[in-house]
């Protein structure tokens, strides 16, 4: 157990901090009414708060979520936004209600999702600008400027929390969706294989079937007819060519169980890759 970076910053400022285990019994609601709270800001809080809460603050309870609603309302909207290969992601404030991320919007702000965002460089890229848009929401919430918008009834879905097991590569997909994979799921749970029954972690990777002219580069590996998916058609120190189910992966960083992950280079130093075939299991 330790404390999150919220209670350590808290505390070293010298700032109250309460840690009630739900808002359901009468003695954390009365906790609650006691702080008369302007306002309470939530961010990525796993429990659902109930209606004697949500009332409770003069201006309620404001929520930074971090999509563009009504797309991807739940528990992991990051990552569902990577694997989907969402172009545009951002942050929406918006005033809590009983239902699952279904209030008005006080705020909307876009940012592109480039080809090389992880769901941690996206992650820290939402935090700032979360924290820029909710001093400015809660300004004008003050000043009786927040424009109230409802959620359009259109584009509702749902970003259901991440399970492990989604983490293991099926190489019969399409190299551009375990691309997104990799990207999705780093820094956790991390996008594995297997290597001779062995984990395999990718941490970086990109598609080789076509680059930005809708070409092959010279020295990608063309996926050979009968390369099954999962073999190793070629391993330089440029990156480790992998055959999917459409298109070719090319593995930049890797790393095995028990050890650090390393370049393609370093891999193969210690590796012999040529004709393996990666695994599920």
């Amino acid at each position: 157990m330790h404390s999150s970076p919220v209670k350590t910053r808290a505390i070293e400022r010298g700032l109250p901090v309460y840690q009630p285990l739900s808002f359901k019994s009468a003695e954390a609601i009365e906790l609650l009414r006691g702080l008369r709270l302007d306002a309470l800001v939530v961010v990525a809080y796993g429990l659902i708060l109930p209606p004697a809460a949500l009332d409770s603050p003069t201006y309620g309870c404001i929520n930074i979520h971090a999509s563009l609603l009504p797309r991807w309302r739940g528990a992991a909207p990051i990552q569902r936004a990577l694997l989907a290969g969402d172009a545009k992601t951002g942050i929406t404030i918006m005033r809590m209600d009983p239902g699952l991320d279904t209030g008005p919007m006080l705020a909307v702000v876009e940012t592109d999702i480039g080809a090389d965002d992880t769901a941690k460089t996206l992650h820290d890229r939402l935090a700032r600008l979360g924290a820029e848009v909710i001093g400015e929401t809660l300004d004008a919430l003050r000043n009786g400027r927040v424009r109230e918008a409802p959620q359009p009834s259109d584009g509702v879905t749902y970003a259901d929390k991440i399970n492990k097991a989604e983490a293991l590569i099926d190489w019969h997909q399409d190299a551009q969706q375990i691309w997104r994979q990799v990207r999705a799921f780093n820094p956790w749970p991390m996008a594995e294989t297997r290597l001779g029954g062995a984990q395999l972690r990718i941490w970086e990777a990109e598609p080789r079937e076509a680059g930005a002219s809708g070409q092959l580069s010279a020295h990608s590996a063309q996926p050979r007819a009968d390369a099954l998916p999962g073999t190793v058609l070629a391993a330089a120190p440029e990156g480790i060519d992998v055959a999917c189910g459409r298109g070719v992966l090319r593995l930049l960083r890797l790393q095995l169980a028990g050890r650090k992950a390393l370049s393609a280079r370093e891999f193969i130093q210690g590796q012999r890759l040529d004709g393996e075939r990666f695994a599920q299991s």
